[in-house]
């Protein structure tokens, strides 16, 4: 098995992981967008943070590892079984590369066992293996339109449905989206930047202590994997407790009508298009709450998450060439001042 770089073990990039974890304790959240260079731990981060997460129970025998205990949300097969025997699995993160064929994105005929002796077997694809975990997409702006559109059905629906060769099925597909690239290289298309609830930037260290650190951890990592892990052990447990308790606490926390009105005016004030901005804010608002251990959302939580949920969301001013981290830092300033 392979040893996992432990997710409490990144250094220097607190933003991208609070995201990350605010994704998993909220998967509503539909996923992390991560701009910036390369080389920062972005894909060391997802896999790790999946590792930390503890291992999911799937119906044995299932290709898309449904959820015994979420009838809603069976495939077919599983919902006419007569009974669901279940083992443990591994919460799955898969990759997703840009020059993916739409089959293997989506799943295919079995053209071996059509060929032999005629019997449609439908082969499950990327979106099938990473149902109930993290999907990863790496230069996610240079992504193919037509893949692009095939996960923006995906994403609104959260069920894949293949009509070709014969076949036609659907399957559940329900998964936590993290695009990673640089902005530079090209835009991303703005039906799929809306898709994602959250959007961090990560930077390059540029002091010294930190850039030692950095070099100093992943060389101790590489010389003895599991005498490193084992350093780390007692946090990556903590975290994972904290994940848990968040979870379980996410549907208990009130939000009064008072915050509401509070993610609208800003929401309002940022002239973000449609809805989603409000409750994207609102889920990621009450997710930090229940992480932190507040009764309550409140207006804290709103400011907090407010960079990460609405930067992504703004609509280009040309008389405001700001960059949108600081147009809402200033709204947020604005709006909770008055």
């Amino acid at each position: 098995m392979t040893i996992m770089f432990p997710f409490t073990a990144i250094v220097g990039q607190a933003e991208m992981c609070e995201a990350l974890i605010i994704a998993a304790i909220e998967p509503r959240l539909s996923g992390v967008l991560i701009f910036g260079d390369r080389g920062t731990g972005k894909s060391t981060a997802v896999r790790a943070l999946a590792a930390l997460l503890p291992d999911m129970a799937a119906v044995v025998g299932c290709a898309y590892a449904c959820d015994p205990g979420d009838i809603a949300n069976l495939c077919q097969a599983c919902r006419d079984a007569e009974t669901r025997p279940t083992y443990r699995v591994p919460v799955p993160v898969v990759d997703l590369p840009l020059g993916a064929s739409e089959d293997r994105v989506v799943g295919a005929l079995n053209l071996e066992r059509a060929l032999a002796d005629g019997t449609k077997i439908f082969e499950p694809g990327l979106l099938a293996r990473a149902h109930r975990g993290f999907l990863y997409i790496d230069e996610v702006n240079l992504l193919e339109d037509h893949i692009v559109d095939l996960l923006l059905d995906v994403a609104a629906s959260g069920e894949n449905v293949v009509e070709r060769e014969g076949l036609s099925l659907r399957h559940p597909a329900r998964f936590v989206l993290i695009g990673s690239g640089n902005p530079e290289e090209g835009e991303l298309r703005p039906q799929l930047l809306d898709r994602f609830g959250l959007c961090v930037g990560v930077r390059t260290p540029t002091d010294i202590p930190t850039r030692v650190e950095v070099i100093r951890r992943r060389d101790n990592f590489d010389r003895d994997p599991q005498a490193f892990c084992a350093r780390f052990a007692p946090d990556e447990a903590a975290l994972r407790t904290r994940i848990l308790t968040a979870r379980a606490a996410l549907p208990g926390l009130d939000v009064s009508d008072d915050v509401l009105v509070d993610a609208a005016r800003l929401c309002a004030a940022l002239g973000t298009d449609g809805l989603r901005g409000e409750l994207t804010l609102l889920r990621a608002a009450r997710a930090y709450a229940a992480y932190v251990g507040a009764a309550n959302v409140t207006e804290a939580h709103l400011r907090h998450m407010a960079p990460a949920a609405l930067r992504h969301r703004l609509r280009r001013d040309p008389l405001d060439d700001s960059l949108a981290e600081t147009r809402v830092a200033r709204i947020v300033s604005e709006v909770f001042a008055a």
